[in-house]
């Protein structure tokens, strides 16, 4: 088992809040814990808007609990009640991801109806917030999270495992049961790459420079991402319709591992091109020239038409053909935006691969 950042920081999240409410002699450290917990986000972005929601949502919680106190008392139907208002409200004002933290602000408060219940509210309002603003500290000071290292990471691997399956597929040289166990296993890392995408995203730039280089990285990490989707796609197919394939007359299933041969080809030299590894634009662009897409579709048009006379039906191998062309064009979109990157800042891009 590995201990991750955002675990650490949630421990270290409880123990400043609960040191500052000792500091502050908060009567109740325990509901400043639980904030902490309750706040820590994967991002400071997040962590920054959790605060503002936060408190929006602690003082609906709070005011309610002290007016349903003044009002009716803190019998526990009423403590029911209240609750089911706070989380009417919260839905109301699109507060869901604070619900958890309002309902025990409203329930710290509204468990007693001593003399002095105003300022035993305020207390118990002000310490949830120190695990609020703990977490936030905690967050921005302690172990910042860098998402691009994980993304780049995520993609380089998962682009590798793909051309290493596309590889073999073509050539009938595989594992059945192995690959279909690993497709399902790219689709998750896929969809974990978009995760952190979307927190990369988030990361906020102070700097102009850095602002405009982070903007051009997000077109080409969106593109990796969705080159390595089509890659996957055309996996899928190749697994799926493997049967048609070996059908097919050996000139046409010799174009299609040409084809497919030359776009992986091309997919893996971007990846080393875009942290300048080969240069850009490369030394020897005819090593990633395969069939043209339209000579591809030709042989396509032509087997149609003998299969047509035989009255065999095409129509996996046109998906197979399409999901080849479609993974082409998105190849041929990433140089693109590669060449352009490359236009405006340096050929080296240095990307540390920590142990994640």
């Amino acid at each position: 088992m590995k201990l991750g950042a955002r675990i650490l920081k949630t421990g270290i999240a409880i123990v400043l809040s609960l040191y500052l409410s000792q500091l502050l002699h908060s009567p109740s450290p325990v509901f400043a814990a639980i904030a902490a917990i309750f706040a820590i986000q994967p991002t400071i972005y997040r962590s920054y808007l959790t605060i503002l929601e936060q408190i929006q949502g602690n003082v609906i919680g709070a005011v309610l609990a002290v007016l349903f106190v003044l009002l009716l008392g803190n019998h526990f139907i009423v403590i029911g009640l209240a609750a089911i208002i706070v989380i009417a409200l919260h839905l109301k004002f699109k507060l869901e991801s604070t619900i958890g933290l309002s309902l025990v602000t409203l329930i710290s408060i509204m468990e007693t109806t001593s003399n002095s219940f105003i300022q035993f509210a305020g207390i118990r309002f002000s310490t949830i917030m120190i695990g609020v603003f703990s977490a936030f500290i905690v967050n921005l000071v302690f172990m910042p999270p860098k998402y691009e290292k994980k993304l780049y990471a995520k993609i380089v691997n998962t682009t590798e495992e793909l051309i290493k399956w596309i590889r073999l597929s073509i050539r009938h040289d595989y594992d059945h049961q192995l690959l279909k166990s690993d497709i399902k296993k790219l689709k998750d890392t896929i969809y974990s790459m978009e995760q952190f995408y979307k927190m990369y995203k988030e990361e906020r730039d102070y700097f102009k420079k850095n602002h405009l280089e982070k903007a051009r990285k997000l077109v080409i990490y969106r593109q990796m991402t969705i080159t390595a989707r089509k890659a996957l796609d055309t996996l899928k197919r190749i697994h799926r319709y493997e049967n048609e394939l070996l059908q097919l007359p050996e000139h046409f299933k010799q174009a299609i591992q040409e084809q497919l041969d030359s776009i992986i080809y091309h997919h893996e030299q971007l990846m080393l091109r875009f942290i300048g590894k080969i240069p850009t634009p490369p030394p020897y662009p005819e090593e990633t020239a395969g069939l043209d897409k339209e000579e591809l579709f030709r042989y396509f048009l032509n087997y149609q038409r003998e299969a047509s006379e035989q009255g065999q039906n095409v129509y996996h191998t046109m998906h197979i053909i399409a999901s080849i062309i479609n993974y082409s064009e998105e190849v041929d979109h990433l140089d693109r935006l590669i060449t352009s990157f490359h236009s405006y800042h340096d050929n080296e891009i240095t990307i540390e691969n920590d142990d994640f």
